[in-house]
């Protein structure tokens, strides 16, 4: 099968991560602040979307549960990013769905992420839906916890 597009997927490290999430989540903050917890687990993987070995965006996805959601298999995607100049042409969506594709693969019933206000239009693009009440992260601003099914 031909690919549509000229970009590469695939599974990353955390610290792979760290020069896309340092610009686009954590602008003028430590790279440490990078480092999110649980990045280094054994069922925590991490995606990236590369152009000619160039890194362009970058996914996380950790086994962790809400307790807004019933589903006894749910994973968290954090992290997502795309660096400035490649927003808009369409990585995060793939990105999405190549982490949605592995997921089930994994047979995980439901992936949810903390949606920062500006993201939630890109979430409800790629069938995320909103639950419970917004809430405020010091230093980052008002999210959403968004969810989709993967039955």
């Amino acid at each position: 099968m031909m690919k549509q597009h000229p970009y590469n997927i695939k599974i990353i490290s955390a610290a792979e991560t760290f020069p896309v999430r340092h610009p686009v989540l954590r602008p003028g903050k430590p790279i440490e602040t990078c480092n999110f917890d649980g990045d280094n687990l054994e069922t925590t993987f991490h995606l990236g979307i590369y152009n000619n070995n160039q890194l362009l965006g970058v996914v996380s996805y950790f086994k962790s549960s809400t307790n807004l959601l019933s589903e006894a298999l749910q994973y968290q995607l954090r992290g997502m990013a795309v660096l400035d100049t490649f927003q808009g042409k369409g990585l995060g969506n793939l990105l999405v769905a190549y982490g949605d594709t592995l997921l089930k693969e994994k047979k995980i019933q439901v992936v949810w992420c903390n949606a920062r206000e500006v993201a939630k239009t890109f979430y409800k693009k790629n069938n995320f839906t909103v639950i419970g009440e917004p809430f405020n992260i010091s230093d980052i601003g008002l999210h959403y916890v968004m969810y989709k099914s993967l039955k």
